[in-house]
């Protein structure tokens, strides 16, 4: 498994009032950050009435064991474009290692690999990925839209997607509840 300039295994967090609906609650694995820009995968919200069965039935590959799982909303760019965050016991073609914490895949062969019941052993399916030019995901950040929090294999696997905002500021001492959307001036 190729392990690239990546970002180790960090989410970025949207903060509340950032402004971009898009984005509310949003928890995205970072995949890439350097200075030709940053992309990361969404693992906060759930795309409506989309399975991993149906996924595979509509790509015509046979379900076979794979379970019928929700499918990530990974971000507003290429929203048709497929990526599997996964444990590091399953490397494919063309997959990336994120740091010590997972895989990226992007090829057929991760999900016909899960259908067969030969993949990796935790994993995650989105479609789309959040993308930032060159310097723009800095820019952002010094304006309070992101929070940058350390990643786990727990908050990424085992942490309801629903929940995982809340827990990875929980994770760093931060009571979610007490964040606001504005600043004050002195």
């Amino acid at each position: 498994m190729e392990q690239a300039q990546f970002l180790t295994s960090q989410f970025l967090l949207a903060m509340p009032g950032m402004g971009d609906p898009r984005f509310e609650q949003a928890v995205i694995m970072m995949a890439a950050h350097d200075e030709d820009g940053a992309l990361g995968i969404g693992v906060g919200s759930l795309l409506a009435g989309m399975t991993l069965r149906g996924l595979l039935k509509d790509l015509e590959i046979d379900p076979g064991e794979a379970p019928d799982v929700a499918i990530h909303h990974g971000g507003p760019v290429e929203p048709g474009r497929g990526f599997v965050l996964h444990s590091l016991d399953w490397a494919g073609q063309d997959s990336v290692q994120i740091g010590e914490l997972c895989g990226l895949s992007g090829t057929l062969d991760v999900l016909k690999a899960i259908a067969a019941g030969k993949g990796p052993s935790q994993f995650l399916v989105a479609l789309g990925y959040a993308g930032w030019e060159a310097g723009q995901l800095d820019e952002e950040m010094t304006r309070h839209g992101w929070q940058a929090a350390p990643a786990s294999r727990e908050l990424l696997f085992e942490t309801g997607t629903g929940e995982r905002w809340a827990e990875s500021f929980k994770a760093q001492g931060i009571d979610p509840a007490l964040l606001v959307g504005e600043t004050g001036a002195a």
